[in-house]
C-alpha cells in the first residue's frame, strides 16, 4: 500500500494547492465583483466581468483550477479506494463535491450569467425584465454562497486526510461489476473535464 499511499497523498496535495487559491478567489468574486454588479440591478449589471470592458473573463481563472481540483479529487479517491470508510469519506468530499459544484455552475450559473449580462447591456438577446433581473441577482448571490461552502469543504477535507495517519487496514476488494462501474464513472468525469475546459 506504500505506492498507493504516495499517489493518494500527491493527489491530495494537488487538491490543497488548487483548492486554496480557488476558495480565496471565489470569496473575492462573491464579495467584491458580485457585490458590485448585484448591488442595484439593472444599472449595476454593467459592472459584470464580461464583454469588451473586461479583457479577461473570470472563467479563465476558475475553470482550470476547478478542473485541476476535480482531477486531484478523483485521483485521490481512485488511488485510496481500498482504504476503510473512516478515511475514504475524506477522499469522497473533494471529488464528488467539486463535481456537483461544477454541475451546479453549468446548469444554474451559466444561464443566469448570460441572462443578466444581456439585460445589463440591453442586448437584443435579453429575455428578462428589470424586476426579474433583481430577483435573479439575489438568487445568484444566494447560490454562490453554496459554491463557497462547497469549495471550503473541498479544500479542508484533503488537509484533514493529509494530517491523519494512513490506515493500516485494507477494505475488501470490490467485485468486478463494481470495479467496472467505477471505471465508467471515472471516464465520465474525465469526459466532463474535457468538455468543461475546452471552452477556454
Amino acid at each position: 500500500m506504500t505506492r498507493r499511499r504516495g499517489i493518494t497523498r500527491a493527489f491530495l496535495w494537488l487538491a490543497v494547492l488548487a483548492g486554496g487559491p480557488l476558495l480565496g478567489a471565489k470569496l473575492f468574486d462573491l464579495l467584491v465583483l458580485a457585490g458590485a454588479w448585484s448591488a442595484h440591478p439593472p444599472a449595476s449589471l454593467a459592472m459584470m466581468p464580461y464583454g469588451q470592458q473586461w479583457p479577461v473573463d473570470t472563467g479563465v481563472f476558475f475553470i482550470p483550477l476547478s478542473a485541476a481540483m476535480l482531477v486531484a479529487g478523483f485521483g485521490a479517491l481512485a488511488a485510496g479506494w481500498r482504504t476503510p470508510w473512516h478515511y475514504r469519506w475524506l477522499l469522497c468530499v473533494p471529488s464528488i463535491g467539486i463535481l456537483l459544484l461544477l454541475i451546479l455552475t453549468v446548469v444554474a450559473f451559466w444561464p443566469m450569467n448570460a441572462a443578466l449580462y444581456y439585460h445589463g447591456i440591453g442586448s437584443s438577446r435579453d429575455t428578462i425584465s428589470d424586476a426579474q433581473s433583481v430577483a435573479m441577482a439575489r438568487r445568484w448571490v444566494m447560490l454562490d454562497w453554496v459554491r463557497v461552502a462547497g469549495a471550503g469543504a473541498a479544500f479542508v477535507t484533503p488537509l484533514l486526510a493529509l494530517t491523519r495517519p494512513w490506515p493500516s487496514a485494507v477494505a475488501p476488494r470490490d467485485p468486478p461489476v463494481v470495479r467496472a462501474m467505477l471505471a465508467l464513472a471515472l471516464l465520465a468525469v474525465a469526459g466532463f473535464v474535457v468538455w468543461f475546459v475546452r471552452g477556454l
